[in-house]
């Protein structure tokens, strides 16, 4: 069982309570358990994106390093790109 250090008081909606007491059953817990536990695991599954992100990110780096794609050139055609559309936009605003 958590230790209690802190005693709060929120106000849910009618269906709330209901999940929240349904959730409470499932688990064979307390309402205060079952509420814990919920917010763990979506404190959880908010996290895991980044998590996702960076794994991507990692293995995106990987590939390039593979295929030996000159990586500061890159970033220069893509700036260049960025400016040359940013030109554009600024041509048609400005017509």
């Amino acid at each position: 069982m958590a230790n209690m250090t802190v005693r709060s008081t929120y106000a849910f909606d009618v269906e709330t309570v209901h999940q929240l007491e349904d959730l409470a059953e499932h688990w064979s817990t307390s309402k205060s358990a079952a509420l814990r536990r919920a917010v763990r695991e979506a404190a959880g599954r908010a996290k895991r994106p980044h998590v996702e992100a960076i794994a991507d990110l990692d293995r995106l780096h990987e590939q390039l390093v593979e295929k030996q794609v000159d990586i500061d050139q890159w970033v220069r055609d893509i700036q260049a790109e960025r400016k040359a559309s940013a030109d554009r936009r600024a041509d048609r605003l400005t017509a």
